[in-house]
């Protein structure tokens, strides 16, 4: 393995995700990617957010307006969590867009050999309504992914 890409979301067990995949990088002398997704606006809207690996939440009420702010903020996030796991030579990448899709392109592209991320295990309506971005995300690509289950992580 050369190359892992961690995907992370604003939610508090991104931490864990990141912890685990980066052991599992280092364990296999890979360069690591952290990647996080911005999609729309609304989409940022309906959350509330804890302090995760340093980082405290967007800086400004209208951030939400601004497509430009939520890609800088996103990039802060990935820069904290860099810095909370103590290595310069991580990579960081935002991108903007459908998750699945932009997760998709970026292993193509970066020719990635692994993909970690968290799965909150969505069940019934939810998943039905909201779908399952491992679930997409598996059925397209074409390396491992270590999914790490967070639905009971306490937030």
């Amino acid at each position: 393995m050369k190359k892992v890409i961690i995907a992370l979301d604003y939610d508090p067990s991104a931490e864990k995700v990141a912890r685990l995949g980066y052991d599992v990088a280092k364990a296999m002398n890979a360069s690591i990617m952290l990647l996080h997704v911005v999609n729309e606006p609304s989409y940022y809207e309906s959350s509330a957010y804890s302090p995760i690996m340093g980082f405290v939440g967007f800086s400004a009420p209208d951030i939400l307006e601004i497509d430009r702010g939520l890609y800088n903020e996103a990039q802060r996030f990935l820069d904290e969590s860099k810095k909370h796991l103590g290595d310069d030579n991580i990579e960081t990448s935002v991108l903007e867009g459908d998750f699945s899709e932009a997760i998709y392109t970026i292993i193509e592209n970066s020719h990635a050999d692994l993909l970690v991320m968290g799965t909150h295990s969505r069940s019934g309506i939810e998943k039905l309504l909201i779908g399952n971005l491992a679930e997409k995300i598996l059925n397209r690509i074409r390396i491992p992914l270590l999914a790490i289950p967070t639905h009971n992580e306490d937030k």
